[in-house]
């Protein structure tokens, strides 16, 4: 099955839908976003006032608990590398002592197995970016062009409150999502999902500056690594429609298409991180299965007609990826 597609993995063959569990639970959730419709018309004919009794949206998600946060005395050094090329930082012993309570100790697939530490290392060696810290107190580490597959790299450091991330950029080659970016802490460990909004709002603009600099849609597949060693989808909370100080907003056409973009993006990654049981260095090879696509045309149907059928594919795809989880357990991932 291609991701992001209506087809099914043959080409020319029919699709057909399978009635299984999670295709009715599938199907439970459409009837329900669409409840109060007219009887006979609710798959194929979305009525206008559908979207016009649009709930409000949930409150937004708790922010994520740090643990174990770094002592001060640990993070004091870091200040003596301010405006030095990061590669003088990466190759200090103490930063590598350090990067042990940053990076998750788990594997990576970066072109091959590897563990993540080593991966990460990989990308920022050689970086001549200055080694920045701003605002007294947040330390970001950066490469904007690693040795293969695109790689970048980013680490982020709060010196006050002792908490640590990274960010990895590259285009995978093992049928999963790509390009992607993959965050990472091993101090954020019971998290089953998140939010960008979830994470310190200083990190969110740092991680956004470096992919401006580093050349990363602003688009893209996004996953995060936790201490527990599990890769969750790092949803896409953004409304690229709100105005972003600093910046020329986008039109309203094409704001609405990227947050329809993101949307579907993060359906894509929600699947694949289900049917790899969330394993941080997985290589399934475009996993074949029906649910999404029929979802993907459920979906289609019930949104077609109304005063706002992006906007209403939007919603529809954010309920449905916070379900995605909670479905019957998955099959074993074909590999």
């Amino acid at each position: 099955m291609r991701y992001g597609g209506a087809t099914s993995g043959r080409s020319g063959s029919p699709f057909r839908l399978k009635l299984t569990p999670r295709v009715l639970a599938i199907c439970a959730t459409i009837v329900a976003a669409v409840f109060g419709i007219a009887e006979g018309s609710m798959l194929s004919k979305a009525p206008a006032r559908a979207m016009q009794d649009t709930p409000p949206p949930p409150p937004p998600p708790s922010p994520v608990v740090f643990q174990k946060p770094i002592a001060a005395d640990q993070l004091a050094f870091l200040n003596s590398f301010a405006g030095r090329p990061a590669n003088d930082l990466v190759r200090d012993g103490k930063y590598k002592k350090l990067m042990h309570t940053v990076i998750p100790d788990t594997m990576f697939h970066y072109g091959i197995d590897m563990p993540l530490s080593d991966a990460v290392e990989k990308v920022m060696q050689g970086s001549s970016a200055p080694v920045q810290i701003h605002d007294g107190r947040y330390l970001v580490v950066s490469r904007a062009n690693g040795p293969y597959l695109r790689g970048r790299g980013f680490i982020w450091i709060d010196l006050q409150e002792g908490i640590g991330l990274g960010g990895f950029y590259f285009h995978p080659t093992n049928g999963e999502p790509t390009p992607s970016v993959t965050v990472f802490s091993r101090q954020v460990k019971d998290e089953d999902a998140m939010q960008l909004s979830q994470l310190p709002a200083a990190f969110a603009q740092d991680l956004s500056q470096w992919s401006a600099d580093s050349s990363i849609p602003p688009v893209t597949t996004r996953y995060f690594i936790t201490g527990s060693n599990k890769k969750i989808l790092l949803e896409h909370s953004e409304d690229y429609c709100a105005p972003a100080a600093g910046a020329a907003a986008p039109s309203q056409a094409d704001c609405e298409q990227m947050n329809a973009d993101a949307a579907d993006i993060d359906m894509n990654a929600a699947y694949y991180l289900e049917q790899t049981n969330h394993a941080t260095n997985a290589t399934a090879r475009m996993i074949e299965g029906n649910e999404e696509v029929a979802w993907i045309q459920l979906r289609e149907n019930t949104c077609r007609v109304g005063p706002d059928p992006l906007r209403c594919r939007v919603r529809m795809t954010h309920e449905h990826i916070h379900g995605i989880g909670h479905a019957p357990p998955p099959r074993a991932p074909r590999r």
